[in-house]
């Protein structure tokens, strides 16, 4: 169907994986590899139009892990675009979507990427604060609690996770102030590169048919 047509639209780039540089830096100056209007790949795109645009690398961390992709703005020589969301299309494969909001953009361009830090601040805390959650929740009723999904954006977070019956209020409050706790302590959130089966020795909870390379970013708070 329409899905299996626009994943033959994203192989015929025929770019390779996106090279990610999210983690360390919000801005990159990077190049136009990739441009698609209304379901075809195109050489430029122009004011006005809705795009979606594959650069050689990104800033932009595309949705994963419960986590809304980011939004942002990339600069071309004589062309602006506003991104409003940012998804893995294919394995490695990093797309942004969006719009022209001025001029025109051209395959081949080095062009800058900017991510809006606000939203992707508020976004990364509201994730640590999903791995608070889960803590939480399996200090209070058990360490057979299991995280079952989440959702994490700007503005919320949701978190699935399994138990066998309703929580009690108490058990909830209880929740509540074991992370305000946390919250309030202001603790350090490191992350590091580490082997898959190290980090699971070290303590990492790994989850519900995740995908893990076999080198895996591990955050401690």
């Amino acid at each position: 169907g329409g899905d299996r047509s626009k994943i033959k639209v994203y192989e015929s780039l025929a770019v390779g994986a996106t090279g990610f540089l999210g983690y360390g830096q919000l801005a990159a100056e990077t190049v136009v590899v990739g441009l698609i209007a209304d379901d075809e790949v195109v050489g430029e795109v122009t004011e006005g139009q809705t795009v979606e645009i594959v650069l050689r690398e990104t800033p932009f961390y595309p949705e994963g892990g419960g986590q809304v992709g980011d939004a942002g703005e990339v600069s071309a020589p004589n062309g602006e675009l506003t991104i409003n969301d940012t998804q893995t299309v294919l394995p490695g494969l990093i797309v942004h979507f969006g719009e022209v909001t001025q001029g025109t953009v051209r395959l081949g361009e080095t062009v800058s990427g900017y991510v809006h830090p606000v939203r992707r601040e508020d976004t990364a805390r509201n994730h640590t604060a999903t791995h608070l959650v889960h803590a939480a929740l399996r200090q209070v009723l058990g360490t057979h609690v299991r995280q079952a999904g989440s959702h994490v954006a700007p503005d919320r977070l949701r978190f699935d996770f399994t138990h066998p019956k309703a929580v009690e209020r108490e058990e909830m409050e209880l929740v509540q102030r074991l992370v305000n706790e946390k919250i309030r302590a202001n603790a350090r959130v490191e992350s590091t590169e580490d082997d898959y089966t190290h980090a699971i020795e070290r303590g990492a909870l790994a989850f519900f048919g995740d995908k893990y390379e076999a080198k895996v970013r591990l955050v401690e708070i």
